[in-house]
This record gives C-alpha cells, sequence and structure tokens, in this order.
C-alpha cells in the first residue's frame, strides 16, 4: 500500500482504478484499510475540485456498505430489529425513523446525514 494525496487528474484515475480492484476487500484486511483510505482521498479531491457534491440515496447507500462488509438482508434485520422491516427498508416501501437512521449510521458507518435524506418510496 503505496497511498499518497491526490493532487492531479492523474493521481485521480490511478486512484479510481486501484478502488475498482479492491472494491469487494473485506473491512479490517490491509486491503480494506487501503480501499477506506483511497475513498476518503476521492472524497477530498473531489470536493476540492468540483465543490460540493450531492450525498448518496440513503437506500443506494444501506445496500453498498452491506455489501462492502458482506453483509446479507438478514444481518441487516438484526440492526434494524425485524426482518419485515429491513425488506420494507431496502424496497423502498418505509421510511426509517430517527431510531433506525442512528442504528444504521452506527452499525454501517454511514453519515447520519446520508441518511435523514428524503427518498421515493415504491409504490
Amino acid at each position: 500500500m503505496n497511498l499518497k494525496p491526490i493532487k492531479s487528474e492523474a493521481d485521480y484515475e490511478k486512484a479510481l482504478k486501484r478502488v475498482r480492484e479492491i472494491f469487494h476487500a473485506k473491512k479490517e484486511t490491509p486491503e480494506g484499510d487501503e480501499l477506506e483510505i483511497l475513498i476518503l482521498l476521492i472524497e477530498k479531491y473531489e470536493l476540492d475540485t468540483q465543490g460540493e457534491y450531492p450525498l448518496p440515496d440513503p437506500i443506494e447507500a444501506i445496500k453498498f456498505h452491506l455489501e462492502r462488509l458482506g453483509l446479507t438482508q438478514t444481518d441487516f434485520a438484526k440492526i434494524v430489529g425485524q426482518k419485515s422491516r429491513a425488506s420494507e427498508i431496502l424496497n423502498r416501501k418505509r421510511t426509517m425513523s430517527l431510531e433506525i437512521i442512528r442504528k444504521i449510521s452506527k452499525a454501517l458507518s454511514i453519515s447520519a446525514d446520508t441518511l435523514i435524506q428524503p427518498y421515493e418510496l415504491a409504490a
């Protein structure tokens, strides 16, 4: 792992390429640590060069973090308290309460700012 600040578009592209290579790295492994640091460096570069960027969709952020951590919907159900609630949230059939947002934020290390955003519910 040879990490350094991203200072150019070439550095940025190189970092993105590496993230794609190690995207499925397990948390708390050398590659998982590298992935977390690269994401922070990429976010900083994007913010510095492009200004404020929109937060991701809350449900997509949850799905992304579940996949990255190798967790299943059953694991997510343990976080939110019930299997049916987990399914309803992930399928956009239910909004998240503040209590649920706090649990998800802590368990998956997702910013509460991301989770409190409004999102479309499925019909």
